[in-house]
């Protein structure tokens, strides 16, 4: 039994690492290629051809850089259109619990010469992962291909207007005469996550800041994103010279040979950016019917505590322990919305999910037991494995590996095959005195809706597992207003 009992904790601790990688990912994805500025009635802008170097440090440790080129289009670039090309690659050595993981990024894109997207090519590569996509540009829609190796997914994006493409050269937002304190309210297009929302920018004025030991007179602004906060200073000319994001992420314009120098990165990304425990844990047993935790983060982050077996006020969540109904005939939960539909990421369509949805269940009639068996067949049957990149549940189930991310995405298209609406929450869990981001599911059973986590074999989810965001990528990005700014303190009253 104590055997059995450390082989489980040495799993939890990989499963909630390999789960935090896509999380880290969608913030380091935020910083390279930074959220999108679109100013109205742009005019285009006078720039040269040239070759910028950025240093990537997390809390003062050098851990990568980003090369952007600029070159005037011309038939041999993306379109062969007028504009500008922009060529970028990002390389990073990772800490990850001990081991050093090489990350790389490419970025093709033809941009007008306002700065608009207008056409991309962009490829991710990681220990166990990788993707590439390309899109163009029509006025306000986004229309794209990815491709992970195994598998192909199209869709479109619409905007309110047509979006831009974040580069260093923010000369746009000098030309726009914004003053101190004024705002904009912009749309951008993420080539990662392959996702597009709005954010705002304001203008702080311009201030003295201390780089490299020289004291810059630099442009400040302030872009947030779903209650993430990115700081940039621009020179006169809008290049940027700094950029600091949330959790230590900072970004410098430095020459060449001081930008690609690397030395093994000594800072553990994991334990740098977990969120620290306030007080102590209370020790929970099977009998413990709710707990209660205290929050503390920023007012304006969009989130999804309230529902289903949580309930949160006056800054106090609490965690209901949940009972499996007796009565699953009809399904009644409040909110079904897109769960029992297919996506381009969860392909419950897909005559392979629907095939295998149907063998699993097919021997029971009982809604509960279909749950349990689809369940327990995403656990047995998927390697645990970290993998760093955007998790779809065809490519989940032909690859046979993935993190907490995957087996979400696999668990949610199987379900919904069987007709069980299913959703993918996001959140955090407990482990060794600190909280980790997490990605699980809610399954609709009768009139309510059940967590479960497939990477650890819980159903129900165990009372350490706090929900914050409902959906897939294009609204988990909001967790991203949480890093570094998230802070929890269990309340120790538990009801047993």
């Amino acid at each position: 039994m104590e055997k059995e009992r450390s082989t489980r904790k040495r799993w939890l601790k990989f499963l909630i690492f390999i789960c935090w990688a896509l999380l880290f990912a969608m913030l380091l994805r935020r910083d390279v290629f930074l959220k999108t500025v679109n100013l109205t009635e742009l005019q285009t802008l006078k720039q040269a051809e040239s070759e910028e170097y950025q240093s990537i440090y997390f809390k003062s440790n050098k851990i990568g850089y980003v090369i952007n080129k600029y070159s005037k289009s011309n038939s041999s670039a993306v379109d062969g259109s007028d504009g500008w090309l922009l060529d970028q690659q990002a390389y990073m050595q990772l800490n990850v619990a001990g081991t050093i993981q090489d990350i790389h990024l490419k970025l093709k894109a033809n941009l007008a010469g306002n700065n608009l997207l207008k056409k991309f090519a962009f490829s991710f590569t990681s220990p166990f992962y990788k993707m590439s996509a390309t899109g163009t540009v029509n006025s306000n829609q986004v229309n794209y291909s990815l491709e992970t190796g195994t598998n192909v997914i199209s869709d479109t994006l619409q905007f309110d207007s047509p979006p831009l493409l974040s580069t260093s050269r923010r000369s746009y937002l000098l030309s726009d005469n914004i003053k101190l304190g004024e705002k904009r309210k912009v749309p951008w297009f993420d080539p990662f996550s392959l996702t597009g929302k709005e954010s705002v920018i304001e203008y702080r004025g311009k201030e003295s800041i201390l780089i490299g030991g020289r004291v810059h007179k630099l442009h400040h602004f302030i872009e947030t994103f779903s209650g993430a906060r990115v700081s940039s200073w621009l020179n006169d000319s809008g290049t940027i010279i700094k950029e600091e994001s949330p959790a230590g992420f900072v970004f410098i314009k430095e020459p060449k040979f001081k930008a690609l120098a690397l030395s093994t990165p000594d800072k553990e990304i994991l334990s740098e950016v977990a969120v620290k425990l306030k007080g102590s844990m209370v020790v929970l047993s099977p009998a413990t019917e709710k707990m209660r935790y205290h929050l503390s983060f920023p007012d304006k982050i969009e989130l999804d505590i309230n529902g289903g077996r949580q309930s949160f006020q006056d800054n106090i969540v609490t965690i209901n322990r949940e009972r499996l109904p007796e009565n699953t005939s009809e399904m009644t939960c409040s909110d079904i919305g897109k769960s029992l539909k297919p996506s381009p990421y969860i392909q419950a369509d897909n005559d392979k999910i629907r095939q295998l949805a149907k063998k699993i269940t097919s021997p029971y009639p009982d809604k509960i037991q279909q749950l349990q068996q689809l369940a327990s067949w995403v656990y047995s049957n998927l390697e645990k494995r970290p993998v760093l990149g955007l998790p779809d549940a065809l490519t989940t189930l032909e690859s046979g590996q993935g993190d907490c991310n995957e087996h979400a995405a696999l668990l949610a298209a199987l379900a919904r095959a069987a007709g069980i609406p299913t959703r993918i929450v996001v959140g955090v869990t407990y482990h060794k005195e600190a909280f980790y981001y997490h990605a699980w599911n809610e399954a609709c059973l009768g009139d309510s809706w059940v967590s479960i986590d497939t990477t650890t074999n819980q159903l129900p989810a165990d009372l350490t597992h706090i929900r914050f965001i409902q959906g897939e990528m294009q609204e988990q990005v909001r967790i991203g207003g949480l890093l570094g700014r998230l802070t929890i303190e269990p309340i120790n009253e538990t009801i047993d």
